[in-house]
């Protein structure tokens, strides 16, 4: 039985006239009179002595809205709904609290769509703005309304293998290198060739992308480990300068190698972190934890808990989403944020604060003006905006810092950073090796088809036509499962029974366990799914959030499921550890992948670049330059009627900083409350606040932490 619902506002709560007047200007449709917004539910065997119960209990407010049965007449009529494999939370949220509502509701699936109802004089190229505006192909597509039939879930077809891979020449090698849209480079795939031929196989569709995302320039940072020769500095005072820095970092590799320095090559990810590692082995940062799980900074510090000294450990994590934010700017910074919490989450840490650092072209740029392949600036800039602050917001994360930059470089790519701060008390903190016998347990969301090839996607030089190729790469945000899994995690009995834990993110299963151990058998028909018809290849890659993989003993096994189950959590075993130094996964009652650890860890073909030439800056670009022939002041006014002196403090109201009470310095202070701070400042979160912490060898003893984004 099928149901259909239209919910709309009642003229006193709806946007209509904000919302009209923003499409008129935008868009330049003048002839734009009024537009109206309304829900879309269709219900599949709800029963229908609960229907009146289900429509004002769950998808409906008696004193905001209004329900319709049929959609009111309109001159243009634009039905938007998500890509079919997307994750609708709108659906998923209904489905649950029908569910939380009556048992009888277990059967009922629910699909939702959004109706746009528009009055005016709207020719034919009025109507194509509009829909080019409202519809973005990477999520969403018209609703065709006539169609009342559940989309059958077509069964998944075995895994292909690549008969003849193995006997391609080069030219054809490079050929299907092309014709597969692989991230990894054309060395990399001989590698992959030369492996099958030891192996005397051919390989399937999943190992050939499992691969591709395990070494992708996203999973394992390769562009960063690019070996460097012959660097050579301009002959100038800046490069002098800077040739006297490199003496230094050469001076602290050979501290730190000692005689492995000459075989080591030059790195922008040696570069970046060797003064860590030179500071450590001169007997500095002791408090840094050292250990396997390196998913955030963890530092150790001593807090004070009403005069009682505990330790704990300190996590800062910070999360980029560029790529996915570009294309799909709502899923992209939802998942940004997402991403940045789960991160010190599988080091077991709760994370209490955050911040934003986006930046941006000129959001009030015409639409007409955008680049060909981009969506326009202010849809993504305000998108990004709405996913970020709805994803902390939902969660219950309280956001202190919202900073936005603005440049004409940022047209070419949207920048989309999420940073956090999370603690947690030492003793909850298990890290042990896992060992032959031990369970890996995913506990949390469902697996569906949204991010998949997501770590590759992102990895990749995009063109012209990455909009309409990239659809299934950006994953769907699900914050009240990640708070799930937050409280979770919180609990001691839970935490402490993890030998080791990896948030899902790039690279889904094929990553998040197979880093966990050097052998694992993976189990694919385990996997708890959101619909039918994945593919094996589809589950071993899918980067659908909201789920974690933790390591433990099989003795806890019943323990484990039954405290997740109390937050209302699935914990499925879905792998175990095993003594051969292999990843194995199987699916259907075949086996789809089997992989040496030694040639996965290889990371791919060595790349190397010659002839590095240090460029020198070009003052003239600097926005500091001031032009001669203008005083201070006249260029001090023009600075401040730039973007970059705009008020922000509407873009940070969006977000929530007041959430557990532990805000020490506010966003936005002063007599008037109008003066932005410059740090985000928050107690820990212990249960009663009352403390001091110190990190250890730096001799800092505060009752607060802080995170600037202005200042590192």
């Amino acid at each position: 039985m099928h149901q259909r619902l239209y919910i709309e506002k009642r003229p006193e709560f709806a946007d209509d006239y904000a919302l009209t007047e923003r499409l008129k200007t935008r868009l330049d449709l003048t002839g734009l009179q009024r537009v109206r917004r309304l829900a879309v539910y269709d219900l599949y065997d709800c029963p229908e002595a609960l229907l009146a119960a289900a429509i004002s209990r769950v998808f409906s407010d008696p004193v905001s809205d209004e329900v319709r049965d049929a959609l009111p007449k309109a001159d243009f009529t634009l039905v938007i709904e998500p890509l079919p494999g997307q994750f609708d939370q709108r659906a998923d949220s209904a489905m649950q609290c029908l569910r939380l509502l009556d048992d009888a509701f277990a059967p009922t699936v629910v699909t939702s769509a959004q109706a746009w109802l528009f009055e005016g004089t709207l020719d034919e190229a009025a109507r194509a703005k509009l829909r080019q505006h409202l519809i973005n192909p990477i999520d969403s597509r018209e609703k065709n309304l006539a169609e009342t039939a559940l989309p059958p879930h077509h069964p998944a077809v075995p895994v292909p293998r690549y008969d003849g891979f193995t006997a391609l020449d080069e030219a054809a090698l490079a050929a299907w290198h092309v014709a597969q849209g692989l991230a990894m480079t054309l060395a990399d795939l001989q590698l992959v060739q030369k492996y099958f031929r030891a192996e005397q196989r051919e390989p399937s569709e999943t190992e050939i992308r499992v691969l591709d995302t395990y070494w992708s320039d996203h999973c394992r940072h390769t562009t960063f480990a690019t070996a460097l020769h012959d660097i050579v500095f301009p002959q100038t005072d800046f490069g002098a300068a800077l040739a006297a820095d490199f003496a230094d970092y050469e001076a602290q590799r050979q501290a730190v190698y000692g005689a492995r320095a000459a075989a080591r090559p030059y790195t922008l990810m040696d570069l970046a972190t060797i003064d860590a590692k030179y500071q450590r082995a001169q007997g500095n940062l002791q408090d840094v934890e050292i250990s396997a799980e390196v998913n955030a900074c963890s530092v150790y510090i001593d807090v004070d808990e009403d005069g009682k000294t505990r330790p704990w450990l300190l996590q800062f994590k910070n999360e980029t989403h560029n790529h996915p934010t570009e294309i799909e700017p709502y899923g992209g910074a939802a998942t940004c944020i997402g991403g940045a919490i789960r991160d010190p989450l599988s080091g077991r840490a709760y994370v209490y604060q955050a911040l934003r650092i986006s930046g941006s072209a000129d959001p009030r740029e015409p639409y007409a003006a955008t680049l060909p392949g981009k969506l326009p600036q202010a849809v993504i800039a305000e998108g990004a905006a709405a996913g970020a602050s709805s994803y902390g917001n939902q969660i219950g994360l309280a956001t202190g810092q919202i900073v936005e930059y603005y440049h004409e470089g940022f047209k070419a790519k949207h920048m989309e950073v999420g940073a956090v701060v999370a603690a947690v008390p030492a003793e909850n903190v298990r890290r042990e090796e896992p060992a032959a016998g031990d369970l890996v347990l995913l506990i949390g969301g469902a697996t569906g088809r949204d991010g998949c090839g997501g770590a590759t996607g992102s990895s990749r030089a995009q063109h012209g036509g990455s909009l309409q190729e990239s659809a299934a790469e950006v994953q769907k945000g699900n914050p009240p499962e990640e708070r799930k899994l937050q409280r979770l995690f919180r609990n001691p009995e839970f935490s402490r029974r993890i030998k080791r834990c990896n948030d899902f993110g790039a690279g889904g299963v094929a990553v998040a366990i197979g880093e966990l151990a050097d052998g694992l058998d993976i189990n694919l028909d385990a996997v708890p799914v959101k619909y039918q018809g994945l593919s094996g290849t589809e589950l071993a890659i899918s980067e659908s959030q909201e789920r974690m993989a933790v390591v433990i003993a099989a003795e806890d096994h019943a323990a484990m499921q039954e405290l997740a189950a109390a937050e209302n959590l699935t914990a499925s075993h879905v792998a175990t550890v095993t003594a051969d130094a292999t990843l194995t996964m199987h699916w259907q009652g075949d086996t789809i992948v089997r992989l040496k650890r030694d040639f996965l860890d290889s990371n791919g073909a060595a790349n190397s670049q010659h002839g590095v030439h240090i460029a020198e800056p070009d003052d003239s670009a600097s926005p500091l330059t001031v032009a001669s022939e203008k005083n201070w002041v006249d260029a001090l006014k023009a600075q401040l009627a730039t973007l970059a002196h705009a008020d922000q403090k509407g873009l940070g109201d969006r977000f929530d900083h007041s959430v557990g009470a532990a805000c020490v310095l506010v966003p936005y202070g002063g007599r008037y409350q109008r003066t932005p701070a410059e740090a985000s400042v928050y107690q820990l979160p212990t249960e009663g606040r009352t403390h001091t912490a110190s990190i250890l060898a730096h001799g800092y003893n505060p009752a607060v932490s802080a995170w600037s984004p202005y200042h590192g």
